[in-house]
Order: structure tokens, then C-alpha cells, then sequence
């Protein structure tokens, strides 16, 4: 295993040299602590397998399944397709997930805190996924800002991101997202929370699903 560590205030680990079909528990604690100390890993020139990938995600943690059924994966429910290209001519997955800065989870009472992602073909476009260090985000935020979020809690809500099915065809658009909101209503986390392992402040705020701050009115949240 040769480890690649990001320079100072960067983050993204980079691991080669491994089969990660094959790790150990050993290893899997190594790249458990880098994800930790450098919040994003990536695997150079891997080729696993739908088993291999959730075998590794179980040495992991435990893979959980999303909420809704039309994002899962037909044969295994705990992988998230995020897909444009059919599969034996049958829609696979949902197209254009995630065009928006986001938090995987955060409209759910308990958040994941891990998310794996194993791409399959690559785009020519700007279609790419970016991250964002968001303990650098509050280090770096000016003191009337940081102050004005300490101690809060924030609201998020996923209904704004809901992806119309066949289902909802002859519904009206109300009916659709008062429905989605009663199965997935709006939840509150602190606006600042505490790694478990690290002890470092972060951030937990973003623009996909955070819609204001607990306690405030609308115009105060604008």
C-alpha cells in the first residue's frame, strides 16, 4: 500500500499499490484514519466487482439503503445508481443526482458518515464531482459570520430535491411535495458539530438541503 497525503490545508489521500477487493482489517483501519485525518481517499486503477464493492464497504461500516427504491441498484438495494445510461435498455438508476453542493444525508435524523462512490464510465463533459473541506470553511469564516452560527441548530429538508417518478403523473406539484415531506419531514443538526475522532469543528451546512436556521423567521434566514 503506498499512501499519497495532500499538502497542508488541502484534502484527499491518494492509496495505490493496493487491491481493495482483497484488504485486511489492518488496512481497513489505515484507510479509515486517513479518511478521518484527510476526509476524502481515492483508489487509483481499481476493477471490482458489485459483491467486491459491498464486501468492502462492510469491512467498512454497514452499508445502508436509501430511502427511496428508484435510486437502488435492481439486484443489490444498498448501492446508490446515479446513472443516465440504461441498462439492457431499462432505465438504471436516476440521472443528474447531486448537481448541487450537498451533504449525502442530511435531510435524515442520522446522517451517514461515510459515503463510498465507485464511478463506472466518466463523462467528456464538466460532470465531475467536487468536495469541499468544510473544517477549513469554518476556520476561515469571518467572526460576525461564525458567531452568528455557533450554538445553532439548522434546519434541512429534502423535499426541494425530489425527482418526479411515473407515479406522480396527473399529480398536482403540492399534492407531490406535501406527500414527500410527510415520509422525510424536515430535520434539525447542530450548525457547527464536533468529529467523533478528530475533536475538529466543522461546518454542517449546505446548499442542497439546508433551508434556514432554527428559531429564525424567513426574512432573517434570506
Amino acid at each position: 500500500m503506498k499512501i499519497d497525503r495532500p499538502s497542508s490545508e488541502r484534502i484527499g489521500a491518494e492509496i495505490s499499490d493496493i487491491n481493495v477487493a482483497l484488504v485486511n482489517a489492518a488496512e481497513v483501519n489505515i484507510i479509515k484514519q486517513l479518511v478521518y485525518e484527510h476526509k476524502l481517499v481515492v483508489f487509483r486503477g481499481q476493477n471490482i466487482t458489485d459483491d467486491q464493492y459491498l464486501e468492502l464497504a462492510r469491512k467498512i461500516g454497514t452499508p445502508q439503503i436509501y430511502p427511496q427504491d428508484n435510486y437502488h441498484h435492481p439486484d443489490y438495494p444498498e448501492i446508490f445508481v446515479s446513472s443516465n445510461v440504461p441498462k439492457d435498455g431499462i432505465k438504471f438508476g436516476v440521472a443528474g443526482t447531486g448537481r448541487y453542493w450537498h451533504t449525502d444525508c442530511a435531510f435524515l435524523d442520522e446522517p451517514l458518515p461515510f459515503t463510498m462512490l465507485y464511478p463506472q464510465l466518466l463523462p467528456n463533459s464538466i460532470r465531475e464531482t467536487y468536495y469541499i473541506d468544510m473544517q477549513q470553511v469554518y476556520k476561515k469564516l469571518p467572526p460576525n459570520l461564525r458567531s452568528y452560527i455557533d450554538g445553532e441548530y439548522l434546519i434541512h429538508e429534502a423535499k426541494w430535491r425530489y425527482k418526479v417518478q411515473e407515479s406522480d403523473i396527473d399529480k398536482a406539484i403540492i399534492d407531490i411535495l406535501d406527500d414527500f415531506e410527510n415520509k422525510f419531514p424536515p430535520v434539525k443538526h447542530p450548525a457547527v458539530i464536533t468529529h467523533p475522532v478528530t475533536h475538529e469543528k466543522i461546518l454542517y451546512m449546505n446548499q442542497g438541503f439546508t433551508t434556514g436556521i432554527k428559531g429564525l423567521d424567513y426574512e432573517k434566514n434570506l
